[in-house]
């Protein structure tokens, strides 16, 4: 399971934004019903790129709490954060081309005219079909109704359920190859107060309906809880319930599903029961969310999810790696930090094992062959080796034309480790042993500040054997969660005279695009049995 939350794999495959043949007109319903927010999906996102959070009525209303997974999207969000939203991705010139989008532009008409510009929807018009009863925010989802597989949904916002019944039709008519109301396979709808709902047939919308107001997904505490861990509406959100998991449980259950697992038969289909360390997180899983959202000339993308490796993760919630990538110089273009805690290479081995229980033996038979071959001691040495915590970065004064030429020596590349220097030495002594003289000399540690550090160029060394302010520049501060943070990724788009246009000035169609980039980060943390992450970019 992926410990970035998204939808299961039947989200994919057979929702209600999936592609279809022309002639198949459920599924051409299907796609209708979720228009709005398929639609932007497939055409790039730029519009749904140009909305933040609104405040009314939600999609997540005309859900029932029996709802396994949840995509919504806002396209008419408050017009603070829309002119927020276009002013930003008006920096950059291949959005003005392709878009050329205004702050008081109808998102819905300019998605319209995008979805219908190759004719299939001939005779349909805009202003007097789709408008007057066309809302603003629409949802996919997988409902679990109590059959085999979830049911794929969409919901759509009306601003006149009356006008919605009719213009409904037209759209079918117009854009389904078939006559509305005409026996076939077209699909069904049922428009229920402000909200349309969309499926395979009219039955399973009206299922939906009537489940819905035995209690909605707006109301759910696992939802309100999960999206609030996430931090609240953004002009894109995802919900991923805990029933998720048993779609998860049959996936895992199938060799094919997973390119294989052991004991699978050769038509990859298993005949054991899953494996239990895998079982285990499939039902220690609890739910997840993700917002995406606008502010302050940045994109923003903040997710929650269960911690179902509770005990894994309790060996990576320290701040030491945080706090080193704070301490490097104020010019770094990259750095990644993270920290371990007493123990965690023993754990990992130990998962290792627990996860290919019949192939233990052959482990501990490989490591002991690769000991005796390398002096190395497992997992002893590898602990020591990255010892509390590690950075690696990279520094200003990238060269192309030099690294090409002198080679490795001329990158400023570096590891920080907060460990004994003297045993990290011992231990990359025996490693450069068996790597060879070529590699040797770049395995050489020095101390600074307490810390071991290697670096390719010598210059690099001396400025990370310093202590640094990164933490202290306005470019750090802007994409990397400040306190909360226990691993870090730091991008400065803007550091090393704008290093990444500089790579890229013989491609001027792409450098002028990645000129407004300032800055990027990821940040993430564990609060007990939630797994946070927030990645952020920013733009000059």
């Amino acid at each position: 399971m992926s410990m970035t939350p998204g939808g299961p794999d039947y989200l994919d495959t057979s929702g209600p934004a999936a592609a279809a043949p022309d002639n198949d007109n459920r599924k051409r319903l299907i796609a209708v019903g979720a228009l709005v927010a398929g639609g932007a999906v497939v055409a790039g996102g730029a519009w749904a790129a140009t909305s933040f959070f609104a405040t009314g009525a939600q999609p997540a209303e005309a859900l029932p709490d029996s709802t396994v997974a949840y995509f919504s999207v806002d396209l008419d969000p408050s017009g603070g954060q829309k002119i927020e939203a276009i002013r930003t991705l008006r920096k950059f010139p291949g959005f003005t081309d392709k878009v050329d989008l205004e702050t008081d532009d109808d998102l819905r008409e300019r998605f319209f005219e995008e979805v219908t510009k190759s004719g299939e929807c001939e005779g349909l018009d805009y202003a007097s079909d789709v408008e007057p009863w066309l809302g603003s925010r629409a949802a996919m989802a997988a409902v679990d109704l109590g059959e085999d597989e979830p049911a794929p949904v969409g919901i759509v916002q009306t601003t006149d359920a009356g006008k919605a019944e009719d213009g409904l039709a037209t759209l079918i008519e117009t854009c389904g190859g078939a006559e509305a109301g005409a026996e076939g396979d077209v699909g069904g709808w049922v428009v229920d107060g402000d909200w349309i709902v969309v499926a395979e047939t009219e039955e399973i919308a009206q299922q939906v309906v009537d489940a819905a107001d035995g209690g909605s997904l707006a109301g759910d505490a696992s939802f309100e809880k999960w999206t609030g861990e996430a931090g609240g509406d953004g002009f894109m959100s995802v919900y991923v319930a805990k029933a998720a998991a048993q779609y998860l449980d049959d996936a895992a259950g199938m060799g094919a599903m997973l390119g294989g697992v052991p004991g699978t038969s050769p038509d990859g289909m298993s005949g054991e029961e899953v494996p239990e360390e895998l079982q285990q997180m499939i039902d220690d899983f609890d739910g997840a969310a993700a917002t995406v959202r606008f502010d302050d000339g940045g994109v923003e993308v903040e997710y929650a999810m269960s911690n179902y490796q509770q005990d894994m993760t309790k060996y990576v919630d320290g701040d030491a790696g945080v706090s080193m990538v704070a301490g490097l110089p104020t010019d770094t273009v990259a750095a990644f930090g993270f920290a371990l805690e007493e123990g965690w290479a023993q754990a990992m081995l130990d998962y290792v094992r627990s996860t290919l229980p019949e192939d233990s033996a052959t482990i501990d038979e490989q490591l002991a062959q690769l000991e005796t071959e390398t002096g190395l001691a497992f997992p002893e040495d590898l602990e020591t080796l990255l010892g509390e915590g590690v950075t690696v970065s990279l520094g200003s004064g990238i060269d192309p034309d030099a690294i090409a030429n002198g080679g490795p020596g001329e990158v400023p590349v570096g590891i920080k480790i907060k460990g004994d220097a003297a045993e990290i030495q011992a231990v990359l002594d025996k490693i450069a042993a068996q790597a060879g003289p070529e590699l040797a000399d770049y395995m050489k540690v020095t101390e600074g500040d307490g810390y071991a550090v290697l670096a390719l160029q010598d210059d690099y060394r001396g400025a990370l054997e310093s202590e640094g302010d990164l933490g202290g520049s306005d470019d750090y501060t802007s994409v990397v969660e400040d306190g909360d943070a226990q691993t870090v990724l730091y991008v400065n788009f803007d550091a090393d005279d704008n290093w990444l246009v500089r790579l890229t000035e013989d491609m001027p169609e792409v450098s002028e695009n990645l000129e407004p980039l300032s800055a990027f980060g990821v940040s993430g943390w564990v609060d007990g049995d939630v797994v946070h992450g927030r990645m952020r970019l920013t733009t000059d």
